[in-house]
């Protein structure tokens, strides 16, 4: 029986595990250098709640995937779910996506008004910046996204954000009775654990090993040396930065992170009805807060707080910047073959728990029709555009 190795027990190494061993054929180890599963997915509690390092309800627009995820871990859908932001300037909360209702109730709702009849529109845009000043001109883009989104990159300006396809989700501008992304499932696990039973699923057949630290890696040879040896494998699936495997050859990739801070309050609820989070845009030093109660349904005569305050302590979200998609593809282009890299840090892509589920059962498929003999890395080749792209300019 072929070896293989999965890095990392989040939920990309997780669903790797259960997708193998659904194919059959492999002798699984998953090594983990935290002492649980599910990384930033795990439901952890306090004062009685249970909550994650971040929201993780389930966004797809793939019926197969939330059908895959529910069937293991039943889910409540909860289609209600609704954005607000903080203007300071405007001392009032604002739908998020930005939603043309609310216009009337803003001081500068003339110049909006006109700057809406006037705005070129974003097929040519370069990056963030354009983009939403084309859709919504530069009040609104000033008011509501420019402050959050430099706040929750780290940058000096927006323009720096040229490979934007994870934003706005869904429409720049909306109409109508709600104001959400309202074009794909949205849900969350019913059990108040969360997805920790997924986690113990999918690696039901895999050795999991716990409190292990990788700390040098042969990527010719599939070796990795922990416990005071070295592991050979015919197969590594790496769900961490692929810098990390290659030894920073060509210089660490950027991500930034969070800082989380809980707060419970002695109230019910405190956000309004259906609101999950709400965005801060100014100089606070938190970009959102989260209601968890609204996700996870837990009864209680109080509720649970998370704050996120960008970090540089851990990596969490791959910079969505061509040069650094780029810089990516040079790590994809010199690793080795049978190494796979997967998931959010190791794909650097900014993609979430459906897009995860899906490489994981790409990745299967392709061992199973095509055994060891695939391209590496498997998912790059979005990269791969950006980076020919770069070349020409």
């Amino acid at each position: 029986m072929k070896k293989v190795l999965i890095i990392g027990g989040g939920f990309a190494g997780c669903a790797a595990a259960h997708q193998l061993s659904l194919i059959g054929g492999w002798d699984i180890t998953l090594v983990e250098k935290a002492p649980v599963l599910g990384g930033g997915v795990k439901t952890f509690w306090h004062g009685g709640h249970p909550y994650t390092f971040g929201p993780r309800h389930f966004l797809t627009q793939d019926e197969k995937l939330f059908n895959y995820l529910n069937q293991l871990v039943p889910m409540r859908r909860c289609q209600e779910h609704e954005f607000i932001t903080y203007v300071e300037k405007d001392a009032n909360f604002y739908n998020f996506p930005i939603h043309k209702g609310d216009i009337p109730r803003m001081p500068d709702r003339d110049k909006i008004e006109q700057e809406l009849k006037e705005v070129a529109g974003a097929a040519n845009a370069r990056n963030l910046e354009e983009y939403w000043i084309g859709s919504v001109g530069e009040s609104l883009y000033n008011k509501i996204v420019n402050g959050y989104t430099k706040k929750m990159w780290g940058l000096d300006s927006c323009t720096e954000l040229d490979d934007f396809a994870w934003s706005p989700k869904g429409v720049a501008i909306k109409e109508g009775s709600r104001a959400c992304w309202d074009e794909a499932i949205s849900a969350y696990p019913i059990a108040l654990n969360g997805y920790d039973e997924y986690f113990d699923i999918a690696t039901e057949e895999t050795t999991v090993l716990l409190n292990r630290l990788i700390t040098e890696y042969d990527p010719e040879n599939k070796r990795v040396f922990f416990d005071n040896e070295w592991h050979s494998f015919d197969l590594i699936v790496s769900t961490v930065s692929p810098d990390v495997i290659l030894g920073d050859i060509h210089g660490e990739l950027p991500f930034l992170g969070r800082d989380f801070f809980k707060i419970v309050l002695p109230v019910e609820y405190a956000f309004p009805e259906n609101v999950y989070f709400v965005y801060y845009g100014g100089d606070e030093p938190f970009t959102r807060a989260v209601e968890y109660k609204k996700f996870t349904n837990h009864k209680s005569p109080h509720t649970f707080i998370g704050l996120e305050i960008p970090s540089d302590r851990n990596k969490l979200y791959p910079m969505p910047i061509k040069r650094e998609i780029a810089h990516a593809q040079q790590y994809f282009s010199d690793m080795p073959e049978g190494i796979i890299s997967m998931g959010r840090a190791g794909s650097y892509k900014y993609i979430d728990i459906d897009d995860i589920i899906d490489q994981a059962m790409a990745m299967a498929q392709q061992i199973n029709e095509g055994g060891l003999d695939h391209p590496v890395p498997l998912f790059g080749e979005e990269i791969e555009a950006v980076a020919a792209e770069m070349n020409k300019n």
